[in-house]
Protein backbone atom coordinates (compact mmCIF):
# COMPACT_ATOMS: atom_id res chain seq x y z
CA UNK A 1 0.00 0.00 0.00
CA UNK A 2 1.17 3.50 -0.86
CA UNK A 3 2.14 5.50 2.00
CA UNK A 4 -0.25 8.18 2.75
CA UNK A 5 0.94 11.69 3.63
CA UNK A 6 2.35 12.84 6.79
CA UNK A 7 0.29 14.66 9.80
CA UNK A 8 1.13 17.76 8.79
CA UNK A 9 -0.29 17.06 5.02
CA UNK A 10 3.53 16.57 3.37
CA UNK A 11 5.34 13.70 2.24
CA UNK A 12 8.40 12.76 3.37
CA UNK A 13 10.74 10.33 0.78
CA UNK A 14 14.20 9.30 2.03
CA UNK A 15 16.25 7.49 -1.42
CA UNK A 16 19.53 5.96 -0.81
CA UNK A 17 21.83 3.61 -3.83
CA UNK A 18 24.91 1.69 -3.14
CA UNK A 19 24.42 0.47 0.24
CA UNK A 20 27.47 -2.05 -0.54
CA UNK A 21 26.88 -3.60 3.00
CA UNK A 22 26.18 -1.00 5.27
CA UNK A 23 23.51 -2.34 6.91
CA UNK A 24 23.94 -0.41 10.13
CA UNK A 25 22.96 2.67 8.69
CA UNK A 26 20.50 1.24 6.40
CA UNK A 27 18.33 0.27 9.79
CA UNK A 28 17.63 3.47 10.22
CA UNK A 29 17.58 5.18 6.66
CA UNK A 30 13.98 5.56 7.28
CA UNK A 31 14.09 7.04 10.44
CA UNK A 32 11.42 10.10 10.18
CA UNK A 33 10.13 9.07 6.53
CA UNK A 34 7.07 7.66 4.91
CA UNK A 35 8.68 5.52 2.61
CA UNK A 36 12.49 4.44 1.50
CA UNK A 37 13.38 4.21 -1.93
CA UNK A 38 16.96 1.75 -2.56
CA UNK A 39 18.52 1.92 -5.56
CA UNK A 40 20.12 -0.79 -5.56
CA UNK A 41 23.84 -2.54 -5.17
CA UNK A 42 23.05 -3.83 -1.59
CA UNK A 43 25.91 -6.25 -2.22
CA UNK A 44 29.68 -5.49 -0.90
CA UNK A 45 32.45 -7.70 -3.49
CA UNK A 46 35.50 -4.98 -2.48
CA UNK A 47 35.46 -1.54 -1.51
CA UNK A 48 38.06 0.71 -3.56
CA UNK A 49 38.70 3.19 -0.79
CA UNK A 50 39.24 0.18 1.77
CA UNK A 51 40.16 -2.62 0.71
CA UNK A 52 39.91 -4.85 4.21
CA UNK A 53 35.68 -4.47 3.27
CA UNK A 54 33.84 -7.03 1.26
CA UNK A 55 33.85 -10.29 -0.40
CA UNK A 56 36.67 -10.52 -2.26
CA UNK A 57 39.18 -9.46 0.46
CA UNK A 58 37.63 -11.96 2.98
CA UNK A 59 38.70 -14.87 0.46
CA UNK A 60 41.81 -13.42 -1.10
CA UNK A 61 43.06 -10.76 1.44
CA UNK A 62 43.92 -7.31 1.55
CA UNK A 63 47.03 -7.25 -0.53
CA UNK A 64 45.14 -9.14 -3.84
CA UNK A 65 42.49 -6.46 -3.59
CA UNK A 66 44.93 -4.13 -3.37
CA UNK A 67 46.20 -5.56 -6.76
CA UNK A 68 43.07 -6.20 -8.18
CA UNK A 69 41.76 -2.37 -7.55
CA UNK A 70 44.88 -0.76 -9.09
CA UNK A 71 44.56 -2.70 -12.53
CA UNK A 72 40.99 -2.29 -12.65
CA UNK A 73 41.72 1.81 -11.85
CA UNK A 74 44.49 1.76 -14.52
CA UNK A 75 42.08 -0.19 -16.67
CA UNK A 76 43.70 -3.27 -17.25
CA UNK A 77 40.61 -5.13 -17.45
CA UNK A 78 42.57 -8.42 -19.32
CA UNK A 79 45.13 -8.41 -16.40
CA UNK A 80 42.65 -8.31 -13.41
CA UNK A 81 40.27 -11.23 -14.92
CA UNK A 82 43.95 -12.93 -15.41
CA UNK A 83 44.78 -12.43 -11.42
CA UNK A 84 41.41 -13.34 -10.25
CA UNK A 85 41.28 -16.56 -11.97
CA UNK A 86 44.70 -17.42 -10.10
CA UNK A 87 42.83 -16.58 -7.42
CA UNK A 88 40.30 -18.28 -7.88
CA UNK A 89 41.57 -21.25 -9.21
CA UNK A 90 42.89 -22.05 -5.59
CA UNK A 91 39.55 -22.19 -3.67
CA UNK A 92 37.96 -25.14 -2.89
CA UNK A 93 34.45 -25.68 -4.26
CA UNK A 94 32.42 -24.41 -7.22
CA UNK A 95 33.28 -20.81 -7.87
CA UNK A 96 29.81 -19.82 -8.12
CA UNK A 97 28.66 -21.22 -5.00
CA UNK A 98 31.35 -19.94 -3.27
CA UNK A 99 30.10 -16.03 -4.21
CA UNK A 100 25.94 -16.89 -3.75
CA UNK A 101 27.02 -18.23 -0.48
CA UNK A 102 28.70 -14.62 0.30
CA UNK A 103 25.93 -12.74 -1.25
CA UNK A 104 23.02 -14.59 0.84
CA UNK A 105 24.92 -13.92 4.20
CA UNK A 106 24.55 -10.44 3.14
CA UNK A 107 21.05 -10.54 1.90
CA UNK A 108 19.80 -11.79 4.69
CA UNK A 109 21.47 -8.41 6.72
CA UNK A 110 20.31 -6.46 4.29
CA UNK A 111 16.95 -7.22 3.95
CA UNK A 112 16.00 -6.84 7.88
CA UNK A 113 17.57 -3.62 7.92
CA UNK A 114 15.06 -2.44 5.47
CA UNK A 115 12.14 -0.18 6.73
CA UNK A 116 8.31 -0.62 5.83
CA UNK A 117 7.50 0.62 3.29
CA UNK A 118 10.56 0.06 0.83
CA UNK A 119 10.26 0.72 -2.76
CA UNK A 120 13.73 -1.03 -4.02
CA UNK A 121 15.17 -1.95 -7.61
CA UNK A 122 18.14 -3.74 -8.34
CA UNK A 123 22.04 -2.32 -8.78
CA UNK A 124 24.46 -3.97 -11.76
CA UNK A 125 26.18 -5.97 -8.43
CA UNK A 126 23.05 -7.46 -7.24
CA UNK A 127 21.59 -11.24 -8.00
CA UNK A 128 18.22 -10.35 -8.69
CA UNK A 129 17.10 -14.31 -8.78
CA UNK A 130 18.01 -13.96 -5.07
CA UNK A 131 15.95 -11.22 -4.18
CA UNK A 132 12.20 -12.90 -3.77
CA UNK A 133 14.05 -15.69 -1.00
CA UNK A 134 15.10 -12.19 0.82
CA UNK A 135 12.39 -9.50 0.23
CA UNK A 136 9.98 -9.47 3.76
CA UNK A 137 6.22 -8.09 3.23
CA UNK A 138 6.09 -4.41 3.34
CA UNK A 139 9.28 -4.47 0.41
CA UNK A 140 8.24 -3.61 -3.32
CA UNK A 141 10.99 -4.83 -5.70
CA UNK A 142 9.92 -2.79 -9.01
CA UNK A 143 12.43 -3.12 -12.41
CA UNK A 144 10.52 -1.74 -15.24
CA UNK A 145 7.46 -0.77 -13.12
CA UNK A 146 5.89 1.70 -11.87
CA UNK A 147 4.61 2.66 -8.17
CA UNK A 148 2.39 5.55 -6.63
CA UNK A 149 3.93 6.93 -3.55
CA UNK A 150 2.21 9.94 -1.72
CA UNK A 151 0.58 10.66 -4.69
CA UNK A 152 3.09 10.90 -7.15
CA UNK A 153 4.19 8.50 -9.55
CA UNK A 154 7.14 6.75 -9.41
CA UNK A 155 8.84 4.99 -11.98
CA UNK A 156 11.68 2.00 -11.65
CA UNK A 157 14.44 0.84 -14.24
CA UNK A 158 17.47 -1.36 -12.43
CA UNK A 159 20.41 -2.79 -13.41
CA UNK A 160 23.37 -1.48 -15.49
CA UNK A 161 24.62 -1.52 -19.23
CA UNK A 162 27.13 -4.25 -20.20
CA UNK A 163 31.20 -3.37 -19.31
CA UNK A 164 34.36 -4.96 -19.18
CA UNK A 165 33.92 -5.24 -15.34
CA UNK A 166 30.94 -8.15 -16.17
CA UNK A 167 29.44 -7.17 -12.89
CA UNK A 168 25.95 -9.67 -12.15
CA UNK A 169 23.26 -7.46 -13.62
CA UNK A 170 24.53 -6.10 -17.01
CA UNK A 171 22.31 -6.01 -19.63
CA UNK A 172 22.13 -5.03 -23.22
CA UNK A 173 21.12 -1.51 -24.24
CA UNK A 174 18.34 -2.35 -26.18
CA UNK A 175 16.78 -4.57 -23.24
CA UNK A 176 17.70 -1.49 -20.74
CA UNK A 177 15.53 1.14 -23.24
CA UNK A 178 12.89 -1.36 -23.32
CA UNK A 179 12.81 -0.74 -19.06
CA UNK A 180 12.72 2.76 -19.60
CA UNK A 181 10.28 2.91 -22.59
CA UNK A 182 7.61 0.85 -20.09
CA UNK A 183 7.92 2.93 -17.02
CA UNK A 184 6.46 5.88 -19.56
CA UNK A 185 6.02 9.35 -18.00
CA UNK A 186 6.28 9.69 -14.37
CA UNK A 187 7.05 12.08 -11.58
CA UNK A 188 10.41 10.92 -10.86
CA UNK A 189 12.08 8.32 -12.84
CA UNK A 190 14.82 6.40 -10.20
CA UNK A 191 17.24 4.32 -12.02
CA UNK A 192 20.31 2.63 -10.44
CA UNK A 193 22.55 4.14 -13.13
CA UNK A 194 22.73 7.48 -14.38
CA UNK A 195 21.54 8.92 -18.25
CA UNK A 196 24.39 9.13 -19.93
CA UNK A 197 26.06 13.00 -19.26
CA UNK A 198 29.55 13.35 -19.02
CA UNK A 199 29.66 15.28 -15.20
CA UNK A 200 27.52 12.98 -14.30
CA UNK A 201 29.22 9.44 -15.38
CA UNK A 202 32.67 10.32 -14.17
CA UNK A 203 34.03 8.86 -11.38
CA UNK A 204 37.32 11.39 -9.69
CA UNK A 205 37.84 8.84 -7.76
CA UNK A 206 37.88 5.17 -10.12
CA UNK A 207 39.46 7.78 -12.72
CA UNK A 208 36.83 6.52 -15.09
CA UNK A 209 34.04 7.09 -16.84
CA UNK A 210 31.22 4.49 -15.59
CA UNK A 211 28.70 3.29 -18.16
CA UNK A 212 25.52 5.82 -18.30
CA UNK A 213 22.20 5.33 -20.72
CA UNK A 214 21.73 7.20 -23.39
CA UNK A 215 18.03 5.86 -23.53
CA UNK A 216 17.61 7.44 -19.95
CA UNK A 217 18.97 10.43 -20.92
CA UNK A 218 16.76 10.56 -23.81
CA UNK A 219 13.68 9.91 -21.99
CA UNK A 220 14.19 12.69 -19.46
CA UNK A 221 14.30 14.68 -22.41
CA UNK A 222 11.08 13.80 -23.34
CA UNK A 223 8.91 12.79 -20.71
CA UNK A 224 10.49 15.53 -18.36
CA UNK A 225 9.82 14.21 -14.81
CA UNK A 226 10.87 16.36 -11.82
CA UNK A 227 12.95 14.37 -10.60
CA UNK A 228 15.39 11.76 -11.90
CA UNK A 229 17.53 9.70 -9.51
CA UNK A 230 20.09 7.62 -9.92
CA UNK A 231 23.49 6.62 -8.18
CA UNK A 232 26.35 3.85 -9.80
CA UNK A 233 28.98 6.75 -9.67
CA UNK A 234 30.42 6.62 -6.48
CA UNK A 235 32.02 9.84 -6.60
CA UNK A 236 30.85 12.01 -9.63
CA UNK A 237 32.29 15.43 -10.99
CA UNK A 238 28.79 16.59 -9.78
CA UNK A 239 25.91 14.83 -7.99
CA UNK A 240 23.05 18.00 -9.40
CA UNK A 241 22.24 18.67 -12.30
CA UNK A 242 19.07 19.62 -14.28
CA UNK A 243 18.27 18.58 -17.79
CA UNK A 244 15.60 20.66 -19.08
CA UNK A 245 12.65 20.68 -16.08
CA UNK A 246 14.31 17.60 -14.47
CA UNK A 247 16.19 18.10 -11.64
CA UNK A 248 18.83 14.98 -11.65
CA UNK A 249 20.34 13.78 -8.44
CA UNK A 250 22.94 11.44 -7.53
CA UNK A 251 22.03 9.66 -4.33
CA UNK A 252 24.89 7.01 -4.69
CA UNK A 253 26.56 7.86 -1.57
CA UNK A 254 25.15 6.00 1.16
CA UNK A 255 27.80 3.59 2.05
CA UNK A 256 30.27 6.08 2.64
CA UNK A 257 28.32 8.53 4.44
CA UNK A 258 25.41 6.70 5.93
CA UNK A 259 22.92 9.07 5.00
CA UNK A 260 19.28 9.32 2.59
CA UNK A 261 18.58 12.19 0.33
CA UNK A 262 15.65 13.54 1.23
CA UNK A 263 12.48 14.18 -0.96
CA UNK A 264 9.94 15.95 0.07
CA UNK A 265 6.23 17.63 -0.97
Amino acid sequence: MAPSPGRDGRTRIHVVSDVHGNARDLARAGDGADALVCLGDLILFLDYADHSRGIFPDLFGVENTHRLVELRTARKFAEARELGARLWAGVDGDRAAVIEGAVRAQYAELFAAFPTPTYATYGNVDMPPLWPEFAREGTTVLDGERAEIGGRVFGFVGGGLRTPMRTPYEIGDEEYAAKIEAVGEVDVLCTHIPPEVPELVYDTVARRFERGSRALLDAIRRTRPRYALFGHVHQPLARRMRIGATECVNVGHFARTGRPWVLEW
